[in-house]
């Protein structure tokens, strides 16, 4: 049996299958050792190469597609790894065997809220892809002088340096003064949309937070820099809004006594890895002073 080979290096969550065409156009993949054009299939047996790395097989039935909700905290990157040292995304989450957390878009590092991860890269492509129209709903306070006229053009559409943007929904939550809360709402993920939104009214937004993915709602009581698992029910949800078949099985966990405080655990856990992170940087600190 045999796939075709974009689709394989897009489960692999290395990107979109139209993404990996191009990949493999420019002549950056091989299989076993051999530089290959557009078009190749690919079997399990076969030794995959993108940039030279190793890209695991994964076949489509073996794959279970978990998802994570993440409360990320402000000055975490959503990077793997990063050249200044900063914290990432990926830091607090539970290790996995045989496969890997694949970050569902991004939050830009002075950005908090709501973050997802998969294990399935197809899904993950699909459910960053604009077409797929899925709803994103941000908790904003903008300093300045906010005017209904303001409000009607931020929901008529303005002109940005990428082409037009609008909120497809804009509801006061609260504030005073030219200090105000406000809930808005889109179906794409550019580069800092909420806050150039913003910005194109010559306001300023001094908080942002993520609230809201589709019908996944942040959890108020999951800490910052906590995460939990969806369930199945939530997982399928998800999949139906890509048009993706539904998951039959699940990681979670089912049991009979069941933990009666389950943020206290996450908060417990959470304060550990700062113990561990603060730790390491004082060993640091006494060996370059010795």
């Amino acid at each position: 049996m045999s796939e075709k080979l974009q689709k394989v290096l897009a489960r692999a969550g290395l990107g979109s299958r139209r993404k990996m065409e191009t990949v493999i156009a420019e002549g950056r993949v091989s299989l076993d050792g051999k530089l290959v054009e557009l078009g190749e299939r690919v079997t399990q047996e076969q030794v995959i190469r993108v940039d030279g790395h190793v890209v695991k097989y994964q076949a489509a039935e073996s794959v279970v597609c978990r998802i994570l909700a993440y409360n990320k905290p402000e000055g975490e990157v959503c990077t793997r790894s990063d050249e200044e040292g900063r914290k990432t995304v990926f830091d607090r989450l539970p290790v996995l065997k045989g496969s890997r957390w694949i970050s569902i878009g991004r939050l830009d590092i002075n950005t908090s809220g709501l973050l997802l991860f998969t294990t399935d890269g197809e899904f993950a492509n699909k459910m960053m892809h604009p077409s797929q129209q899925v709803e994103r709903e941000y908790a904003v306070r903008v300093f300045g002088d906010v005017t209904e006229a303001i409000l009607n053009r931020l929901r008529m559409g303005v002109q940005l340096e990428d082409g037009e943007a609008k909120f497809l929904d804009i509801k006061e939550h609260g504030g005073e003064g030219i200090n105000r809360w406000f809930h808005v709402v889109l179906t794409e993920g550019r580069t800092r949309e909420v806050r150039r939104l913003w910005e194109s009214q010559g306001l300023q937004v001094s908080r942002l937070m993520r609230v809201r993915y589709g019908n996944i709602i942040l959890n108020n009581q999951l800490p910052q820099g906590g995460w939990q698992e969806l369930t199945l029910k939530e997982v399928n949800y998800l999949r139906k809004l890509v048009n993706m078949p539904r998951e039959t099985e699940t990681k979670v966990r089912v049991e009979t006594n069941k933990v009666t405080n389950p943020q206290a655990r996450i908060r417990r856990a959470v304060k550990k890895h700062n113990q561990h992170r603060k730790a390491g940087e004082r060993r640091r600190v006494t060996r370059t002073r010795s």
